[in-house]
C-alpha cells in the first residue's frame, strides 16, 4: 500500500506523462491587450428594510434620501425625517469587454453605515461610474443576502453576512466601451505568467498557423500582426488565433502545506541522489502522585503527597534510505514513497532535501 491510499493527509501531484505534451488553448494562458473587464462603483439607497437601516446617528443617508425625493419633486424638510428602513450602500459591478447597451451586469451591495441588514430591501436607482468618472450603467432592483439578523435585549440571532448582498442582473449597461481591436494592424497578446520559453512557443505556433505573423519583444507579449487575408475580419482572425494549443512552459516548484499537510508538485520537479534517514523520538512523562497517611491513633504522624513520575522513551529505528535521481515526476513519487513516512513527515524531508542542494526546484511553504 502506498503512502497516498496509506494516510488520510494525501500527496497530492499532478504526474505528466514524459513524451506527452498536453497543449492549452492560447486563450486560456493569454488575452488580448484592452481585452480586460473594468471596475464599476456607484453610491445608492436601499430602501424597504425592516427596522434594520442605518440610524439617526449615520446623517449621510438622510441626506441622500431628502435629495431623492427632491429630485422627484418633493420638498421635505431634513428635520422631519427620522426612518430605519433606509440605509447607504455602496454598489459595485464588473464591466465585460464588448458589452453592448441593454445588457445585465450582477451588482454587489454593501453597507456603509451601521445598519443590521439588508435583506428585504430595494436598492433605488443607482449610476455606475468607471475610473474616468463615466457613468457606464444604472443598478436598481431587490437585494438578496440569502441571511437573517433578529433580535432581542437579551439574545440575537444572525446567518451569514446580513450587511451585505447581491442583486442579479440588477444593472443595465449604459454606455459602451471602445472598440480596442477595431482599426489596428497589429495586436498585442499578453501571457498570464510571462515565461521566456511560453511566448516562444506561442509565437512558434501563430507563425506556423499565419506565417510570419507573430514577433517577440519580452516574455510577457507576443506582437502579432493582422494578415492581409484578415484585415477585414478581425474578430475571425481573433477567434482562429485563440483556439491555437500551446504546451506552456511552467518553473519547477512544490508548494507545501503545514496545517493540512499537502504537498503538490509541479511537472518539472527533479530530485538528485540522496540518502535520507527520519526517525521519530517519543518521550511520555506521567505523573501519578500518591498520598500517605500516617497509621490510625498514631500521634505525631502528618499527610504528604509522595510523587511518582512514569518515563517512557521510544525511538523509532529507521534505516537510511536512497532516493535515487529521477527523470521525470513519477520517478520522485516512487522515490518518496520508498521512505514510508506521512505527508506532514514529508514536509520536513522536503526542506532538509532542499537544504542540501538536492531539490532542483522552488520550495514554498504555506
Amino acid at each position: 500500500m502506498n503512502l497516498l491510499s496509506k494516510y488520510s493527509f494525501a500527496l497530492l501531484v499532478f504526474l505528466l506523462l514524459p513524451g506527452v505534451a498536453l497543449g492549452a488553448r492560447i486563450k486560456d494562458i493569454a488575452a488580448f491587450d484592452g481585452v480586460r473587464q473594468n471596475q464599476l462603483i456607484g453610491y445608492g439607497l436601499v430602501v424597504g428594510l425592516n427596522g434594520s437601516g442605518d440610524s439617526d446617528q449615520t446623517k449621510f443617508p438622510v441626506q441622500s434620501l431628502v435629495g431623492a425625493l427632491e429630485r422627484l419633486g418633493l420638498t421635505v424638510n431634513r428635520g422631519d425625517i427620522t426612518v430605519k428602513n433606509v440605509a447607504a450602500v455602496m454598489v459595485t459591478a464588473d464591466l465585460p469587454p464588448f458589452a453592448k447597451q441593454g445588457n445585465r451586469l450582477d451588482v454587489l451591495v454593501s453597507s456603509m453605515g451601521d445598519a443590521k441588514s439588508l435583506a428585504g430591501g430595494t436598492l433605488m436607482m443607482a449610476p455606475l461610474k468607471g475610473a474616468d468618472g463615466q457613468v457606464y450603467a444604472v443598478a436598481q432592483g431587490p437585494v438578496l443576502t440569502n441571511s437573517f439578523s433578529y433580535g432581542g435585549q437579551a439574545a440575537s440571532a444572525v446567518k451569514n453576512h446580513p450587511t451585505a448582498g447581491t442583486v442579479p442582473e440588477g444593472a443595465l449597461v449604459e454606455r459602451e466601451l471602445p472598440n480596442v481591436l477595431a482599426n489596428r494592424s497589429v495586436l498585442k497578446l499578453n501571457l498570464h505568467q510571462s515565461d521566456f520559453t511560453t511566448a516562444s512557443r506561442i509565437a512558434s505556433a501563430i507563425n506556423g498557423r499565419f506565417q510570419g505573423s507573430a514577433s517577440l519583444t519580452d516574455p510577457g507579449s507576443v506582437q502579432v500582426a493582422i494578415p492581409a487575408d484578415y484585415q477585414n475580419r478581425v474578430v475571425e482572425f481573433v477567434a482562429d488565433l485563440e483556439r491555437l494549443d500551446v504546451n506552456p512552459d511552467v518553473t519547477a516548484k512544490v508548494v507545501m502545506n503545514e496545517r493540512t499537510g499537502t504537498i503538490v508538485m509541479g511537472e518539472n520537479v527533479r530530485i538528485s541522489t540522496v540518502a535520507v534517514s527520519h526517525g521519530n523520538l517519543t518521550v511520555v512523562v506521567k505523573e501519578t502522585p500518591k498520598v500517605s497517611q500516617p497509621a490510625p491513633l498514631s500521634k505525631g504522624g502528618t499527610t504528604v503527597v509522595v510523587p511518582r513520575t512514569d518515563l517512557k522513551v521510544a525511538e523509532e529505528k529507521v534505516n537510511l534510505s536512497l532516493v535515487r535521481e529521477g527523470a521525470n515526476l513519477g520517478d520522485v513519487v516512487r522515490g518518496l514513497n520508498t521512505l514510508g513516512v506521512t505527508p506532514r513527515d514529508l514536509l520536513g524531508i522536503m526542506q532538509a532535501i532542499k537544504a542540501a542542494g538536492a531539490l532542483n526546484a522552488e520550495l514554498s511553504v504555506m
